[in-house]
């Protein structure tokens, strides 16, 4: 009787930490709208826009074989994350590779040994939109995977369903209206049939065109160094197996002054620190949010942070907040208790950009210093 009556207890507390996690998982997406608020000088909602950002987004291959798609076709992969890609006005991640059921023409490499090819099934674009992705970049290192081909299966796919794109060469920039705001987006990468991240002039004279007749500019970027070890942001032109991944400082800052809002990254397939600049938002690298199968998730490579930020009608940070993912299963991005990535990223943004007027509290909340 004894014995059966410590299981009822153990069972009981067991219920009980199950219970208090949800609710800290569900509190810190509810209740983040108050960060920053004092009563007595409360920021009107009505005048802030949410924008989320994530990183890689490569959800399964069909390239060599099906045997590299996630289970039950990939249905779930996104799942956890939903609810929190949901809550923004504009949520956008980075394309990494193509919508494309079959064919095309995968990319040849000099080292054999490291070249994959990304062909996800096209409609896999139906559960980005499920999940709230309203755009997608472009503009990345495995965006020609399947040729020409590759790319107008891609942008056929995504114009089916509703998702806004940007970043070929070919498709630089994409305008769009929603909520009666008028956004412009483009994605720059150093790779070929892309915007070039390392013709700044080029890209300034873009984001310049795109602020004459937009409210608010979002620019992505893929480039700057890669690998667990690549972390900071050391302000320098940076090379990655011999090809020049771009001074992702000197464009970001360049992007700026030309009249962007908000601007983030990816590339290194790790998280990388914030900075202010003329009040406005740059994320040097989200890293991996969704990558399944083919990617190396060990460590700081399997944080997979969804950053959402609230900027006002000129296009200023106001405020707003990490929260924290990982990925597991090889690639499914899930809540993590442990907020890892917070702690990363605060620690990357004190040590790179000691300047900068934010600050990235325990909880993931980022505030004006």
């Amino acid at each position: 009787m004894r014995i059966k009556f410590t299981n009822y207890v153990i069972l009981f507390f067991l219920i009980l930490a199950v219970f208090a996690a949800c609710d800290e998982k569900k509190s810190v997406k509810q209740d983040e709208k108050s960060v920053n608020e004092k009563p007595e000088e409360k920021i009107e909602q009505d005048s802030l826009y949410a924008i989320i950002m994530v990183g890689d987004v490569m959800m399964g291959t069909n390239y060599p074989s099906e045997g590299s798609l996630p289970p039950d076709d990939g249905k779930y992969i996104l799942e956890d994350a939903a609810e929190f890609l949901q809550i923004a006005d504009v949520t956008i991640g980075n394309l990494e590779g193509t919508l494309l059921d079959k064919g095309g023409t995968p990319k040849q490499c000099q080292n054999p040994e490291n070249c994959v090819s990304f062909r996800m099934p096209e409609h896999y674009a139906g559960y980005l939109k499920d999940a709230g992705f309203d755009i997608m970049s472009t503009a990345n290192n495995h965006s020609g995977d399947m040729g020409e081909t590759g790319r107008k299966s891609t942008m056929k796919t995504l114009d089916e369903y509703g998702i806004v794109y940007a970043g070929y060469s070919t498709n630089p920039t994409s305008v769009f209206v929603k909520d009666g705001v008028k956004f412009g987006f483009t994605a720059f990468a150093p790779n070929n049939g892309t915007q070039s991240i390392n013709d700044i002039k080029s890209a300034i004279k873009t984001v310049k065109d795109l602020k004459s007749t937009c409210d608010i500019v979002i620019v992505a970027f893929h480039g700057g160094g890669e690998g667990s070890g690549a972390t900071h942001v050391n302000r320098k032109r940076e090379l990655y197996l011999g090809e020049d991944r771009g001074n992702v400082y000197d464009f970001a800052h360049a992007v700026v002054d030309a009249g962007a809002d908000v601007v983030f990254g990816q590339g290194p397939h790790v998280p990388r620190g914030l900075e202010l600049y003329k009040n406005k938002i740059i994320a040097y690298s989200l890293g991996n949010f969704c990558t399944y199968g083919k990617f190396g998730l060990s460590g700081n490579l399997g944080l997979a942070p969804i950053l959402k930020v609230y900027i006002n009608k000129k296009g200023d940070f106001e405020k707003g907040r990490i929260f924290p993912f990982k990925q597991i299963k090889r690639g499914f991005p899930v809540f993590d208790d442990d907020y890892s990535v917070v702690a990363l990223m605060r620690s990357l943004t004190v040590s790179d950009f000691p300047e900068t007027n934010i600050a990235i509290e325990e909880d993931g909340a980022i505030l004006l210093k």
